[in-house]
């Protein structure tokens, strides 16, 4: 199934980059960036008018990229879930639980990942299928709240996002805690490295980073 291969896909990541940029140019050099640094995951997020259209040329460039998975997060609503879904979109994120993208999602067997903040969501999306959820704001939350989680649902495949940062002591807490993988913003995507157009030096960073948590994860 190709949730399960996305899901899979998430883990070899380990990272699972987020990201916006108005200028479809620069998000595709990000894009491109994370691809070279060993991520084949990419979540393009809906926040701006401009989204769908950057999304779309993204969507265009990484269409022959083999085993790499393009998706959309932010998403609130089934009419931008159906949007973004017909526009190629391989997974949908929600920093929420909805039920109504929840039976969207499942009817037309999409992946999608939705944010949780207890133990009862997080049990409502393993009664419901959904194997991979999103621990937000993680910062927040905090790894004890994967552990406990993982305790009581030792099945269901966590993914903190919000907070995660790329200091080696904070990746390896969150790995010790057994995540899937982690979802990470700003914190890995350099402002000044972008706006310089220094590339690869964002490669190298993410490279970085990944091998950080790498070495503490639990595969």
């Amino acid at each position: 199934m190709m949730r399960e291969k996305i899901v899979l896909q998430m883990k070899d990541s380990g990272i699972i980059p987020v990201y916006n940029h108005s200028d479809a140019d620069t998000a595709l050099h990000v894009m491109k960036s994370c691809r070279k640094a060993g991520l084949q995951v990419f979540e393009f997020t809906n926040r701006g008018t401009h989204s769908a259209e950057v999304f779309a040329q993204l969507r265009e460039a990484a269409r022959d990229w083999e085993g790499f998975y393009l998706g959309i997060g932010t998403i609130f609503t089934t009419a931008d879930a159906k949007q973004f879904y017909e526009m190629g979109a391989d997974f949908l994120v929600s920093p929420i639980w909805d039920e109504d993208l929840a039976s969207y999602t499942s009817q037309h067997d999409i992946t999608w990942i939705p944010g949780i903040g207890t133990v009862s969501e997080a049990y409502r999306a393993y009664k419901s299928g959904i194997g991979l959820i999103k621990a937000f704001p993680a910062n927040v939350l905090g790894a004890e709240f994967i552990k406990a989680v993982r305790s009581v649902i030792p099945d269901l495949k966590i993914m903190p996002t919000g907070g995660v940062t790329t200091e080696e002591s904070n990746l390896a807490t969150w790995a010790k805690a057994g995540v899937h993988c982690v979802g990470m913003g700003s914190q890995l995507f350099a402002a000044d490295l972008i706006e310089g157009g220094k590339f690869e030096e964002l490669e190298n960073k993410i490279y970085v980073a990944r091998e950080s948590l790498n070495r503490f994860r639990r595969f």
